[in-house]
């Protein structure tokens, strides 16, 4: 019995947090590409959210079916014509769908048909769900500046260690760190954030110390720690404690306009980070270990949920905790699928941009085989990818031991 209840408990822990967020992010993202589709005159023929067997369906008005599937991960859009999985018919499969449609529904059928659509619309569609994705991380994050706020710590130097980087460099306890690279700082978590992606990389430093302002450079060293959420990571440090006095503690509450610019700044500097986390992969600076696949997120989603319930017991508070622990999860989760889709990958979003951007160029689609060919290597590079991530996190994440753990 006691097993059971620990199943049970681990499910509601990891699982169901992970499942709601995956939801509202592809629900996002699909409806992107559907309400860009709908906004064109493009015949749609299904909305789904999940695979397998529909546990509710119905039809529209527009003869789209609405559908939900009994295995909540991922969704499509699914629109009148599709031939297969790559999407782009090459000139003789259009104007053999174009006499097809002729002779079915009769002359200019096709003007409601994806594929018949101007290139700019076609590719406006496809982007459609990846910038849904960025507005709703905008939307979640503007919610949470204007309506809870934030605390701003400044980078105060509580603690220098013997021997690191910053002994080096000259730091000094007491030094309130105002700029990094060059970039103003208001919390101590950026200086954090830019130290940890950039080991070997000197990194420059502006430092307030008393009444003057000191410039120091300090290289971050590669360091292998456990994170509570992460589990295992490899990261930059260079050997300071941040901390903040009680007065100098700010908890800053935006206003509309405010909070728009601060959600647009906060999706813009997680963009900005993945890309430059890739980039260090690319150029030989990081090994890559820190990619995750739904594993690794899900037990990312179970941290944090346990870290909410444990803030505060009180249930009103747990229920604050989730809220808003969670929509931050969806937030970050939403830029990083957003950013994924828009990979020249041809079985993503991206891919289709690819073979969009050489249809304009080309004046004609890109021949069908060509298309069948990247289909099928875009195919074996997400599965490499998935295996890779998924590799990440059964190691990083100690993984087998957490399988274990909700079978025994």
């Amino acid at each position: 019995m006691s097993g059971m209840i620990g199943v049970i408990s681990q499910i509601l822990t990891y699982v169901v947090p992970f499942l709601l967020v995956l939801t509202l992010v592809v629900t996002v993202h699909e409806l992107g590409h559907f309400l860009t589709a709908r906004a064109f005159g493009v015949k749609m023929d299904r909305f789904a959210i999940g695979f397998g067997r529909a546990i509710f369906k119905r039809t529209d008005k527009h003869g789209v079916e609405w559908r939900v599937g009994w295995l909540p991960l991922g969704g499509y859009v699914k629109f009148s014509g599709d031939l297969d999985a790559t999407g782009v018919p090459d000139r003789a499969g259009l104007e053999t769908m174009r006499q097809a449609l002729t002779v079915k529904h009769g002359p200019g059928a096709e003007r409601d048909y994806l594929y018949f659509k101007p290139l700019w619309q076609r590719a406006l569609v496809v982007a459609g769900g990846p910038f849904a994705n960025f507005v709703l991380a905008i939307f979640i994050f503007t919610l949470l500046f204007s309506l809870v706020g934030v605390e701003l710590r400044p980078a105060r130097v509580m603690q220098v260690q013997a021997g690191s980087p910053a002994a080096a460099a000259g730091f000094q306890q007491g030094d309130l760190i105002t700029h990094v690279n060059g970039k103003l700082i208001a919390d101590g978590g950026e200086v954090t954030r830019v130290v940890a992606l950039s080991s070997g990389d000197p990194v420059r430093f502006t430092v307030e110390r008393g009444d003057q302002a000191v410039q120091l450079t300090a290289t971050p060293e590669r360091r292998v720690e456990t994170d509570r959420i992460a589990g295992r990571v490899t990261v930059g440090r260079i050997g300071l404690a941040l901390g903040s006095t009680r007065d100098e503690i700010r908890h800053v509450r935006y206003g509309p306009i405010a909070a728009v610019g601060q959600g647009v700044r906060e999706t813009g500097a997680i963009l900005n980070t993945t890309l430059t986390y890739i980039g260090r992969i690319f150029t030989g600076r990081e090994s890559g270990d820190q990619f995750s696949g739904p594993l690794g997120i899900a037990k990312a989603s179970g941290a944090l949920t346990n870290a909410a319930v444990a803030a505060n017991p009180e249930p009103w508070a747990i229920v604050r905790n989730l809220l808003l622990t969670l929509t931050s999860f969806a937030a970050i989760l939403s830029v990083g699928i957003g950013f994924l889709n828009l990979m020249p990958i041809p079985v993503l979003d991206g891919g289709h941009l690819l073979f969009y951007a050489y249809e304009a160029v080309a004046r004609r689609p890109m021949a069908a085989r060509v298309q069948e060919a990247g289909y099928r290597v875009g195919l074996a590079l997400l599965a490499s990818l998935m295996l890779f991530a998924t590799w990440n996190d059964l190691q990083k994440l100690n993984l087998f031991k957490f399988l274990g753990g909700l079978v025994s």
